[in-house]
């Protein structure tokens, strides 16, 4: 069974920053592409980042490249999301996920088979 489960998120002034953080447990992440997505309030879930297995490959969205940086800690079976210079447009419920493709990335919500709880990120102007 594999659990994830994500920490990190609260409230924050426009241009401000929030590292997300994903545990992961009955999956070893070293052999698995995560990603990141968001949902805000009547809105389908949006692609953020993804990273390969190992780490050495990371795809973003056109729009939020820059700002924001996906890494993991593989010995600590963790995810993490960097976002910096938060605008109040990012406000939104943050999802980790874990690719059904083993270490492949990919942005598509569909190629990913386990789901965390979200965590909500909410941003001020």
């Amino acid at each position: 069974q594999v659990q994830l489960v994500e920490s990190g998120g609260g409230l924050v002034q426009a241009g401000g920053s929030l590292r997300l953080a994903c545990a992961a447990s009955g999956r070893t992440l070293s052999m698995s592409a995560m990603g990141w997505f968001r949902q805000a309030p009547g809105k389908e879930h949006e692609f953020v980042a993804t990273i390969s297995g190992i780490g050495d490959t990371t795809y973003y969205a056109n729009s939020l490249k820059g700002r924001f940086t996906i890494s993991k800690d593989n010995a600590k079976n963790t995810l993490y999301l960097q976002m910096n210079s938060l605008k109040p447009e990012d406000t939104a419920v943050y999802y980790c996920a874990a690719s059904r493709l083993f270490g492949r990335i990919s942005p598509n919500y569909g190629d990913y088979s386990y789901w965390g709880q979200g965590t909500q990120v909410t941003v001020s102007s």
